[in-house]
């Protein structure tokens, strides 16, 4: 026996359903509006999905059809008119953190898509949501707008539904990759180039992580010969001090190598 919209209808009267806000209902679409959708969702009135409550990202497809049946959220409930505003969007906001948040949870490394750059860093978006990769957690090699319009590997940092917060970090993910491509770990001695030279420390280029290495780290030997050692573009035999995975750091030194 097939459960017919009428039977359904019944259902609802006999144990005086109510739809409230926030409720998750299936319903369907049978007539399209100029702002937006009719759908039935089998209590005898039409509820009304708005065309601004379809898309949570402006790149998707809005992929709507006439008797098209589906779930939807309920934004609005309207007592006075009797009258139901339904939203995709919010659904759609909803799981993509569900499925974000069980990510995090298992520290996977993830594909982000760069839809922009900014001074600060890289915007991305994620299961249709917007995030941020610091500039401190880019990889170095490429410029900020050739990872423009790709797909970058990275790791979740903070991960906050209700303040809508999404950091990521692509150093994270590379130095993951690393450590189990090159067996990479601490007192690995590894060849390496100087990629900045400061006044606190060298930065060398480790797999295209950039890793300082603090003054304090450089044997007395090489101290007293920087104006011939040290130079941007040189390469050089560099020790693996820390790895923190968590942060996308890679901390290195030369105390211990025998010149």
């Amino acid at each position: 026996m097939f459960f017919t919209e009428k039977k359904f209808t019944k259902v609802l009267d006999k144990y005086n359903y109510n739809f409230k806000t926030n409720d998750i209902i299936a319903g369907t679409i049978f007539s399209q509006e100029h702002e937006g959708y009719l759908v039935d969702i089998g209590n005898n009135k039409a509820a009304y999905l708005p065309k601004a409550e379809i898309l949570l990202s402006n790149k998707n497809d809005p992929n709507i059809n006439i008797h098209d049946t589906r779930e939807f959220f309920i934004l609005v409930n309207d007592i006075e008119t009797n009258q139901l505003i339904l939203s995709l969007k919010r659904l759609k906001y909803i799981r993509a953190w569900d499925r974000i948040k069980q990510m995090k949870e298992e520290d996977i490394i993830v594909k982000a898509y760069v839809k922009g750059v900014n001074k600060g860093g890289i915007l991305i978006e994620i299961e249709d949501i917007q995030g941020f990769i610091p500039n401190s957690h880019i990889c170095y090699g490429k410029s900020k707008n050739q990872l423009y319009n790709t797909f970058i590997s990275c790791k979740f940092l903070i991960a906050n539904e209700y303040n809508n917060q999404l950091v990521l970090s692509n150093r994270c993910a590379v130095i993951t990759n690393i450590i189990d491509k090159y067996n990479l770990k601490v007192g690995s001695i590894i060849i390496s180039k100087i990629i900045k030279l400061t006044d606190f420390g060298i930065f060398f280029n480790i797999y295209n992580i950039p890793a300082l290495m603090h003054k304090s780290e450089i044997s007395s030997y090489y101290n007293n010969n920087t104006d011939n050692i040290f130079e941007v573009g040189k390469e050089l035999p560099i020790q693996i001090r820390h790895l923190d995975i968590k942060q996308g750091r890679i901390s290195i030194s030369m105390t211990n190598i025998k010149n």
